[in-house]
This record gives C-alpha cells, sequence and structure tokens, in this order.
C-alpha cells in the first residue's frame, strides 16, 4: 500500500508530470530498442554486411602529398 500511495504522489497526481513519465519513458524505451535490435541484426548477419566486406573490394587510397 505505501508503494502504490507513493507512486501516485510522485508520479500520477499532476498531469505534467504524468505525461512527462511517459514522454521519457518512450524515449528511452526507443534508444534501447533501437541499440538492441542493431546489435542483434548485426550478430545475426555478421560477414554478410558492407561493413565486414568491404575491405575485399574497395583499396583505400593514400594521401600523396
Amino acid at each position: 500500500m505505501a508503494f502504490s500511495t507513493t507512486l501516485y504522489n510522485t508520479v500520477f497526481r499532476r498531469n505534467s508530470i504524468y505525461l512527462s513519465t511517459i514522454f521519457l519513458g518512450a524515449f528511452g524505451f526507443q534508444i534501447v530498442y533501437d541499440i538492441g535490435t542493431s546489435r542483434f541484426w548485426d550478430k545475426m548477419n555478421a560477414g554478410k554486411q558492407w561493413k565486414d566486406i568491404r575491405h575485399r573490394y574497395v583499396e583505400e587510397e593514400e594521401d600523396e602529398e
């Protein structure tokens, strides 16, 4: 009961705090989800992406001065 009272008094009581909590939570979730899916994709497709095979097809140019 104490947890629900504390949660209500800190988050749900004022509309501005409630909406800010929702927006910050959604923003944080989006960042974590994006990083997680990108790492999963890179792991599942290792060796098949351009960043992994670029050295086979592109020769690095040296700066001649």
